[in-house]
């Protein structure tokens, strides 16, 4: 037994553990340390622990280590993980997302992730890439190439990459509030007008319409601000317009 790392719990932590055993959904693995911490509070070797429990001897230590230098929560819960360095950059993704959206091959109908593995390595310069890469990347764009309602690029040459580039450099640079960076675009809206007097709203009432008249189409421009390269877009979460008008529009 080791006896540098001695489990010692008090009455409330083994009631604790003994009803994390008795019911709920809990990982297995933080059921296997509040074995390991129960038996090895019972006097159990840490032999008999990894026979019984059926886990190794490493996972033993490892457990006790964090209850005799940390607590009971850092005994059952995992060690943060740091994970391996993206495969590819801000850049790169860009150029993915590009070519996933692009004409596919000569006598392909699709784009396929090994076909877009293949081609990021023409693109760059990594010497390989993986089609789970690939998966990821696309699927934190929200992006199917199998599918074809979607936008598309007409082709991916030499003169669209390097345009793309000076979008890149651009959105790549630190803000400075001196020489602010806005998005330019337009938004194609319908003109409506009244013909005969709607009816206001109040409460309990909606606001009424029952005629109207089409003015034609009108563009209206739009400016977003900027975001930097690699700061994503949370669920829900919207980018603020720093200067967008749009006509008043009648309901109907």
């Amino acid at each position: 037994m080791n006896v540098r790392y001695r489990v010692d719990l008090s009455q409330v932590e083994r009631d604790q553990l003994v009803a994390l055993l008795a019911g709920g959904k809990h990982a297995s693995r933080k059921l296997k340390r509040a074995q390991i911490l129960l038996a090895a509070d019972a006097g159990a070797s840490d032999e008999t622990i990894v026979s019984g429990v059926a886990v190794s001897g490493s996972t033993v230590y490892r457990t006790k280590h964090r209850f005799v230098l940390g607590n009971l929560e850092a005994a059952l819960s995992e060690e943060p993980r740091p994970g391996a360095e993206r495969k590819l950059c801000g850049r790169e993704e860009a150029l993915l997302v590009a070519t996933a959206c692009s004409a596919p091959p000569a006598g392909r109908a699709r784009w396929t992730l090994e076909l877009l593995a293949g081609e990021m390595v023409k693109l760059t310069e990594h010497a390989g890439l993986s089609r789970e890469t690939v998966r990821r990347r696309l699927a934190e764009n929200d992006l199917k190439p199998w599918r074809k309602d979607m936008w598309c690029i007409a082709k991916v040459d030499g003169n669209y990459v390097a345009r793309m580039e000076d979008v890149l450099d651009l959105y790549a640079e630190m803000p400075d509030r001196k020489r602010p960076v806005v998005c330019f675009d337009e938004s194609p809206t319908q003109l409506i007008g009244e013909v005969r007097q709607p009816v206001p709203a109040r409460p309990g009432v909606l606001f009424r319409t029952c005629q109207f008249s089409i003015s034609g189409p009108m563009r209206w421009p739009d400016f977003t601000r900027r975001r930097r390269i690699g700061q994503r877009l949370q669920p829900g979460d919207q980018q603020k317009d720093v200067g967008k008008q749009r006509p008043a529009q009648c309901t109907h």
